[in-house]
């Protein structure tokens, strides 16, 4: 089973800050990192992991962020049902959607997919909805109409252990990572639990952690999984994305 799952990963806008943001105490010029929206391609069924941006973020070349200013942009066709449709993905054949966390620039492109279901932690869901944040928690990102279906802890979304559903709390208080079992090997999709590889490097949480401790032991765990061999995918990884092809399967 595990050559027949695909997995294919999109940009769907950018994030711009200080080196610091990510790992305190690092200086220098502002960092660039995607924001990440993966599709898996099973047998059984589609699923995205994450979903990016909402349009309220477009800018044009006119109106772009400078490269000295912290913030989100999205560009004309960076939204992840036009990212699918050019690798002949029908948005309409997408069965789940795998939130990491409900803040906006991962939801931000839930409402393309109005027959998918939702899957997110329990307290991530209950957080979204019971505080409301500007700039983080947005309803308007994740009250999409759509079925939710809430998890605690793991789910193994096939049933055939090729792609697993894994609580990795910290940046939230209900953040979750996906595993993928490639022919290769097993790949971890981050999401937020952990921005860059330089943060597992030094083992630095950024300030943006909700719950320290339970930040902590995630990456831990992200550690010990790398050293097994499984490959991360990190949250706003400019270095990293520059080597990932995007609109191709992933080898």
């Amino acid at each position: 089973m595990t050559e027949n799952v695909r997995l294919y990963a999109f940009n769907c806008g950018w994030f711009q800050c200080r080196p610091g943001y990510f790992v305190e105490g690092d200086e220098g010029d502002y960092l660039r990192g995607p924001v990440p929206s993966y599709l898996i391609d099973h047998p059984k069924g589609r699923a995205l992991f994450d979903t990016g941006m909402g349009e309220r973020y477009r800018r044009d070349l006119e109106t772009a962020l400078p490269a000295n200013k912290f913030g989100l942009q999205w560009f004309e066709g960076m939204d992840i049902a036009t990212r699918l449709r050019a690798i002949d993905v029908d948005p309409e054949s997408i069965d789940w959607i795998v939130n990491s966390h409900l803040h906006i620039d991962h939801c931000g492109g839930n409402v393309h997919f109005p027959r998918a279901t939702v899957i997110v932690q329990a307290r991530e869901y209950e957080v979204a909805r019971e505080r409301p944040d500007p700039g983080l928690y947005e309803a308007v990102d994740f009250d999409t109409g759509q079925p939710i279906r809430t998890i605690e802890g793991e789910l193994d979304l096939f049933g055939d252990g090729s792609v697993r559903i894994v609580p990795t709390y910290g940046h939230t208080h209900g953040h979750q990572s996906m595993i993928i079992r490639l022919a290769r090997g097993d790949v971890l999709l981050a999401g937020d639990c952990c921005y860059t590889e330089r943060n597992l490097d030094t083992m630095v949480l950024p300030k943006a952690t909700a719950d320290l401790e339970e930040g902590r032991l995630t990456f831990e765990r992200l550690a010990r999984a790398r050293a097994s061999g499984t490959r991360i995918l990190f949250g706003h990884d400019g270095r990293q994305w520059a080597t990932i092809r995007e609109n191709a399967r992933f080898e």
